[in-house]
């Protein structure tokens, strides 16, 4: 079972010449899909920069590139997480086409005080949320 799930089409500015997603474009996907997360959670990135002052960034990423996607294909890109520490968060994270898995990404993101740009606790309200998702095992709940 996916904790969140967020639809995409394959447009031509994501191909390279011969119509096949360009492999850097696969990271833009994630990014997109982290941030609905928060987004279908109430958090805005930019109502937190503002309050309580955090920003998040990434602090590891592995990525393991299975199949190829192409022009006009939709895609399915799902976030699985779970907290690791008290400033990170864990993002285990796919990209499919129906039900073939072309990508599969492990995403550690880290909390920075927005100003200072110093690791910061995450938010509370931010911690239960991620609490409230259904988390995949392999992530630290500390």
């Amino acid at each position: 079972m996916t904790g969140f799930s967020w639809p995409a089409r394959v447009y031509w500015e994501d191909t390279d010449g011969g119509g096949v997603v360009y492999y850097a474009n696969y990271l833009k996907y994630l990014e997109r899909a982290r941030t609905e997360w928060l987004r279908s959670r109430g958090f805005s990135q930019t109502n937190l920069v503002k309050d309580p002052g955090v920003i998040f960034v990434v602090s590891t990423l592995s990525v393991d590139y299975k199949r190829p996607a192409r022009l006009d294909d939709s895609l399915d890109i799902t976030c699985d997480v779970a907290m690791d520490g008290k400033v990170c968060i864990q993002f285990a994270q796919h990209i499919r086409r129906g039900d073939e898995v072309l990508l599969e990404a492990s995403v550690r993101v880290a909390c920075l005080d927005a100003q200072s740009f110093k690791p910061k606790r995450i938010p509370a309200g931010i911690a239960g949320a991620i609490r409230d998702t259904t988390s995949y095992e392999g992530a630290s709940s500390t």
